[in-house]
């Protein structure tokens, strides 16, 4: 699993409970997996196509910081599936987990497109120095 987004959890993240409103963390979630799709298949027009079950574990409080992890576990035609996790950076407790997400790469018609990846890439492999 690659963590590379952080984010400190602050006033306006919060839910009546003053733990982190699941709606932000999804959108975080939802917003890195794009990101990193769109760098996975070289196509900035991808967007969600599924999440399964979200498994809330611990909840995150005001000033914690967490970080959201993202692995490719497969490469379909035109998708990419990916799983991610959600933990607190300074106590590594997991707060949230999904084993399914699934990104498509869309044509500039918004179309489904063939991306023809099959393993994952990176920036550094695709430019050397």
């Amino acid at each position: 699993m690659n963590f590379h987004t952080r984010k400190w959890v602050k006033p306006e993240d919060l839910n009546p409970n003053q733990s982190l409103f699941g709606g932000r963390l999804l959108q975080w979630i939802d917003e890195e997996a794009a990101l990193y799709a769109i760098i996975q298949l070289e196509n900035p027009r991808c967007v969600t196509k599924f999440i399964s079950e979200i498994n809330f574990i611990h909840s995150a409080n005001q000033g914690d910081i967490i970080e959201i992890g993202i692995l490719a576990t497969a490469f379909g035609r035109t998708s990419i599936t990916l799983s991610c996790e959600v933990r607190n950076k300074m106590t590594r407790q997991t707060i949230i987990k999904i084993d399914k997400i699934i990104m498509v790469s869309l044509d500039e018609n918004g179309k489904p497109t063939p991306h023809g990846k099959t393993k994952i890439e990176y920036p550094h492999d695709r430019f050397p120095e």
